[in-house]
């Protein structure tokens, strides 16, 4: 009805999937960071959990069509009320093995076969199981089992659980500490923020007019809609086609908070008569929906979003596409090293240990307070600097602006300040050969693996603070524990059991070695998952608050 009102080829909140408009949220991206991060390090297992309707099915079907054939052997268990023998019976048969026995070791012997095979060849070899909170435990400890097939070196299949937050109440059974233990990689998905939301609309409509925006949402509209559907994507279509529709009626191509408001009330009103539909029904369109939309996941690469539209304006028919100009070839390591290399030692570390500082929003050092080493350097406002090796998806899992340390072939080193992450792409200061941004290949090639970033302390929390101490820093330590969901008990000031085993378990969520103690990196990470500070954040202006 709307449709060829607004000039859209197809309606913008069909409730129906439809693969042209995926968009990953900043928590999807998130979330699908700490698979990569899993899978690429070989964790073993991996736990992704999130209430329903927040798209886990629709990100595991994204990650798994970005893992590239040649390299990994992937499959996808998607029945939750299988026994022990009928899972074995279906991991084999989405491998291509040998599945009608009903002898458990004969399917054993088959995949442990196959493991073996693949590893020779250097692929990797990953299992998904959705909708894991509804396995029994016996299963799951069969699940466990199953990645005991190693070598000395490695294990062989890495094995993703996902499900809904009952899973994490499943796993914390007694019966079951052993498969707990090893889950080192955890993400719980959160529904979209309200910064998403607004850009989730804005997505919908610019795919649906041809990369225009025929009809805008006020401010205040989205922010009636977030409010009301939680950054639930579902609830979020059913609004704004109702606030469509009344924009159709009222010929305006404006999207005011009353009319949203209106749109809610309908749509309360509807969800209150339907009646749910059969638990196999919706599992079966889930799939269907996330396999639709995993298809176009490569198709997006390179798309630019469309200048948005000013509401109550005509929107100007779209320019002839000219044809895009050249793109210079990437720059190599030998080149990057050379450009960083024509500035003085000193000179480098000051620009970029102050772009760093910048961040934060703190006042630069001079010329006069310069040094040398990096910690002496960052104390001077206040901050600690904490080194970081490994790979850009270690600096991705902290988010947080930090130092690449790169080396020189005299023997010197340079740094260069990363700012900001986005789809693969780097902000860097200085500029490199003229360029401000630099993408994944360009840093892999010239870094590696060295970085610094700065943190606050801000409640002064003594590090690597332990089982056994007492005094002013504990206290304050199971509050950030307990904001991060970590620490259920009332906070005494006596590092206890349970403040121990709340580290713990806040290091195995985040990737992080569990030995129960308050070190930089746990701290740091604290900070940001228990709200209430703003650090800077490297894939959003303020990372640690969403």
């Amino acid at each position: 009805m709307y449709r060829d009102h607004f000039g859209f080829t197809e309606q913008p909140f069909a409730l129906t999937p439809n693969p042209d408009f995926l968009f990953l949220s900043t928590h999807h991206q998130e979330g699908f960071a700490h698979l990569l991060y899993g899978i690429d390090t070989h964790a073993g297992f991996i736990e992704l959990t999130g209430e329903v309707g927040t798209g886990k099915t629709t990100l595991i079907r994204t990650f798994l069509n970005q893992l590239d054939p040649a390299t990994h052997r992937t499959a996808l268990i998607f029945n939750p009320t299988l026994s022990s023998l009928g899972l074995l019976q279906g991991i084999n048969r989405e491998f291509g093995l040998p599945c009608a026995s009903s002898e458990r070791g004969e399917l054993l012997e088959a995949l442990n076969r196959f493991l073996l095979e693949e590893s020779s060849a250097g692929r990797t070899v990953v299992l998904v199981i959705d909708e894991a909170q509804n396995l029994s435990a016996e299963v799951l400890e069969h699940i466990r089992l199953i990645s005991n097939l190693e070598t000395e070196r490695d294990k062989l299949i890495q094995i993703v659980l996902v499900g809904q937050p009952e899973l994490k109440r499943l796993l914390a059974l007694e019966e079951l500490r052993q498969l707990n233990q090893r889950i080192t990689v955890r993400y719980h998905l959160e529904p979209m923020g309200c910064d998403d939301t607004r850009e989730y609309i804005r997505h919908r409509i610019r795919v649906a007019g041809g990369g225009r925006e025929p009809v805008a949402f006020t401010l205040g509209a989205v922010k009636k809609i977030y409010r009301f559907s939680k950054g639930l994507p579902r609830l979020i279509n059913a609004v704004c086609d109702r606030a469509l529709l009344l924009a159709y009626t009222r010929d305006s191509r404006e999207i005011t908070a009353s009319m949203a408001a209106e749109a809610i009330i309908d749509v309360r009103q509807e969800e209150g008569r339907r009646f749910p539909l059969p638990r196999k029904t919706l599992q079966f369109l889930t799939l269907a929906a996330a396999i639709s939309i995993g298809v176009t996941l490569f198709n997006r690469a390179g798309k630019e979003p469309s200048p948005p539209a000013v509401a109550g304006e005509a929107t100007p028919a779209p320019a002839p596409t000219a044809a895009p100009a050249p793109q210079p070839p990437p720059l190599t390591g030998d080149a990057v090293r050379k450009s960083l290399a024509a500035t003085a030692a000193g000179d480098n570390m000051l620009t970029t240990a102050n772009a760093l500082l910048g961040a934060w929003q703190a006042p630069a050092i001079d010329r006069a307070g310069h040094s040398d080493d990096i910690r002496t350097l960052a104390a001077r406002r206040g901050f600690t600097a904490t080194e970081i090796k490994g790979s850009l998806d270690d600096i991705l899992r902290f988010d947080a602006p930090v130092l690449l340390q790169v080396e020189l072939p005299d023997g010197t080193s340079r740094f260069l300040t990363l700012t900001a992450a986005s789809n693969g792409s780097f902000t860097v200061v200085p500029a490199v050969a003229g360029k401000h941004s630099l993408s994944r290949g360009e840093i892999e090639a010239f870094w590696e693996g060295r970085a610094w970033m700065f943190w606050k302390n801000f409640h002064g929390i003594p590090l690597r603070t332990r089982a056994g101490s007492k005094g002013k820093g504990v206290k304050p330590l199971q509050e950030l524990l307990k904001g991060a969901g970590f620490y259920d008990e009332k906070p005494t000031g006596d590092f206890d059991a349970a403040t121990e085993e709340g580290i713990r378990r806040f290091q195995q969520s985040e990737g992080l070695q569990p030995d129960g103690k308050a070190g930089e990196k746990t701290l740091a990470l604290l900070y940001r998952r228990a709200g209430g500070f703003f650090p800077p954040g490297l894939t959003g202006a303020k990372g640690s608050t969403q």
